[in-house]
C-alpha cells in the first residue's frame, strides 16, 4: 500500500491557509517535513546571496518559511563572500511551523512572525533588500495582490528570488514512476511543476513595479537509500518502482545511490 503526506506541499495561500494545508500542518506533521524534505544546493543559496545589489548588510525577508529548512541552509552557507545579513525576519502563517523554526533556530539576526503572501504587518515600508520565498510560492492565489504587498516592503532596487527543488524525473525510470505515485495524490492543488505560478509576471502589479524575470537551474543529487525513500514518501511495503530501473549507486555494498533532483531560482528585481 502507497500513502503520502506532504506538508510542504500544502503551503501559504494568501490571507487564509488552503484546506489542504489544515491537514498537512496538523499536530505531528512538522518534525517529519523538517527531517524529510531536502535541503538545497550550494550554488542556488550562493546565487540568491548574490542577487541583492548592494555591499551593505541585507535586510531579508523570507516569506513561508516553514520550519526553517531554507533559513538554515542559507545561514550556514559560506563561500567567501563579504555578504553580511542585518536581520533576516521570516513569515509564516503555520504556528505548528513557526514552533518548529524557533527550536531550531539559534541566530539572533533572525526573527518569525505570523504572515502571507498579501499581508505582512512586522515588516514596514521601504525595509527589505531581499525577498525570498522557498518551495511555497506556487500555493498562492492572488500573485497581483501578493506582488504588490512585496513593491511595499522592498528597497528601490531590492529582489525576490524564488526558489524550488523537485525531483528530476527525466533522470531515472525510478524518479518519473515515483512522481507518478506522488502525482496521484495531489488533489487539483496548485503545483510547482504546473507552472501556473508564471501567471504572476503577467499581472498589473508585476508589470508596474519589477523588470523581467531572470531564472537559473541546477542538476544536482542527494545520497538516498531505500530506507530515506521509504521514509519520506511514507511507504508501508516495498514498491517495486525501486528495484533496479536505472539507479546510480554511490555506495552498493551500504545501499546509497543518487536521488536525482533540479533546482530553479528566479529573480524578479524592483523597478
Amino acid at each position: 500500500m502507497f500513502r503520502l503526506v506532504h506538508p510542504r506541499q500544502t503551503r501559504l495561500c494568501l490571507t487564509h491557509i488552503h484546506t489542504v494545508a489544515q491537514v498537512g500542518f496538523g499536530t505531528g506533521t512538522n518534525e517529519l517535513y523538517d527531517r524529510a524534505r531536502p535541503s538545497y544546493p550550494k550554488d542556488s543559496v550562493s546565487f540568491i546571496k548574490k542577487a541583492a545589489k548592494t555591499t551593505a548588510p541585507l535586510n531579508i525577508v523570507e516569506v513561508g518559511a516553514g520550519t526553517g529548512l531554507f533559513t538554515r541552509a542559507f545561514l550556514a552557507h559560506d563561500d567567501g563572500d563579504e555578504t553580511k545579513i542585518a536581520s533576516l525576519k521570516a513569515i509564516e502563517p503555520s504556528a505548528g511551523m513557526r514552533a518548529v523554526f524557533k527550536q531550531k533556530m539559534t541566530n539572533d539576526v533572525v526573527t518569525i512572525s505570523d504572515g502571507t503572501f498579501d499581508n505582512i504587518p512586522s515588516v514596514e515600508d521601504g525595509w527589505a533588500d531581499l525577498i525570498i520565498i522557498a518551495q511555497a510560492f506556487h500555493w498562492c492565489p492572488d500573485y497581483g495582490k501578493a506582488c504588490t504587498e512585496f513593491a511595499r516592503i522592498l528597497k528601490p532596487d531590492g529582489a525576490i528570488t524564488f526558489i524550488w527543488n523537485l525531483e528530476d524525473r527525466d533522470a531515472a525510470g525510478w524518479v518519473a514512476q515515483l512522481r507518478d505515485r506522488i502525482e496521484r495524490h495531489e488533489m487539483d492543488t496548485p503545483q510547482f511543476r504546473l507552472g501556473l505560478w508564471r501567471q504572476t509576471f503577467a499581472t498589473e502589479s508585476y508589470i508596474k513595479n519589477f523588470k523581467e524575470p531572470e531564472e537559473k537551474e541546477w542538476a544536482y543529487h542527494l545520497d538516498a537509500s531505500e530506507q530515506i525513500i521509504y521514509g519520506t514518501r511514507n511507504e508501508t511495503s516495498k514498491p517495486s518502482w525501486l528495484k533496479g530501473d536505472g539507479r546510480i549507486w554511490i555506495n552498493e555494498s551500504e545501499g546509497v545511490f543518487e536521488y536525482p533532483y533540479k533546482t530553479l531560482v528566479v529573480v524578479s528585481r524592483k523597478k
